[in-house]
């Protein structure tokens, strides 16, 4: 009778802790998830966030609706989540851009790029490299400070806009080694590429994968890898800190936001979900296959992760000058 009534009284605290515990996270989701790309359809982070989205609803079986909402660099699709409820609904393809640059570079912002989100997870980064005109003299980054101080200002580099991780990067490298170059801002990627091919600028620090088959071709060449790490794409190219610039790390990163003060059980659901998804060899393949690399970090870390990311771009942009076209 004793065990029987000791059982008993456990299965009450049982039901009891249960009707307690948050249940957010247990009917999550319910309904349709909005997912907000920030940028323009058919680049990587489109079919990032698709790639994404798709197996959730395959997953969830609840729609997951990607919407691409451009403009003011990232702002304003990062905008539409930032004041989104609360409630897990509404997410973001966040990058670089919308929450560590664009803090800083940006005279007023729309939105706090801490308070405003909840961090979910990192989810996939593209190495950029830094790619010269064949023509140019200098086959390494040593032998390419060393013209560009024989000739102050003489060396262009080209990026897809003035405040982009391109341009920064650029410039952390003239402070980084003391040279002059001339900054030639374009609008996007592209034409930043033609005119290399074409000699018109000396250099771009622009993402590998764009740069890759015209490496291959030999009508430029890549002298090294902006991250930390060399990159598998081109995996005999060293990195500007292994060639004598130390501290020398830029890689453009994405990762998923949703709105800041949702439940953490729902952001918790959310950020095993899609760690799950990037951990897939399908999904590993097909971003590989366009330079980008799948990585995931607890929410807890993404959200130091962009602190951190904040401070570091903060020195950088104050230090060119840079401000938002």
């Amino acid at each position: 009778m004793q065990n029987l009534l000791r059982a008993s009284t456990r299965l009450l605290v049982l039901s009891l802790l249960a009707f307690a515990l948050p249940t957010q996270a247990q009917s999550y989701p319910s309904k349709q998830i909005r997912f907000i790309a920030p940028f323009a359809a058919g680049g990587a982070l489109d079919t990032l966030t698709r790639t994404i989205a798709q197996k959730m609803q395959e997953d969830w079986g609840q729609p997951v609706l990607v919407e691409n909402r451009t403009g003011a660099g990232g702002n304003i699709g990062a905008d539409i989540v930032a004041k989104a409820q609360p409630d897990g609904y509404t997410l973001v393809m966040g990058t670089i851009a919308t929450h560590a640059i664009n803090v800083s570079l940006y005279a007023k912002m729309p939105y706090d790029a801490v308070k405003d989100f909840a961090p979910v997870t990192i989810a996939a980064s593209i190495n950029n490299s830094l790619s010269v005109n064949a023509a140019l003299p200098a086959k390494n980054v040593r032998e390419l400070i060393a013209l560009a101080k024989a000739q102050p200002g003489a060396l262009t580099f080209g990026s897809a806009g003035s405040g982009t991780s391109q341009h920064l990067a650029g410039e952390m490298f003239k402070t980084l080694t003391g040279i002059q170059m001339t900054h030639i801002p374009y609008k996007g990627g592209a034409p930043v590429m033609v005119d290399l091919l074409g000699g018109q600028i000396s250099m771009t620090f622009g993402d590998l994968p764009t740069a890759l088959p015209h490496v291959r071709s030999g009508r430029i060449r890549s002298i090294a890898v902006t991250a930390a790490k060399r990159s598998p794409l081109l995996p005999d190219v060293p990195t500007v800190a292994e060639q004598g610039v130390p501290g020398f790390d830029v890689s453009a990163w994405f990762g998923v936001f949703t709105t800041g003060g949702t439940p953490k059980d729902v952001v918790a659901k959310l950020n095993a979900q899609i760690v799950r998804i990037l951990a897939l060899p399908e999904v590993r393949e097909k971003l590989s296959g366009i330079g980008m690399e799948p990585v995931s970090m607890t929410p807890d870390a993404f959200s130091d992760f962009v602190r951190a990311e904040i401070a570091k771009w903060a020195g950088v942009v104050k230090a060119s000058g840079a401000r938002a076209d």
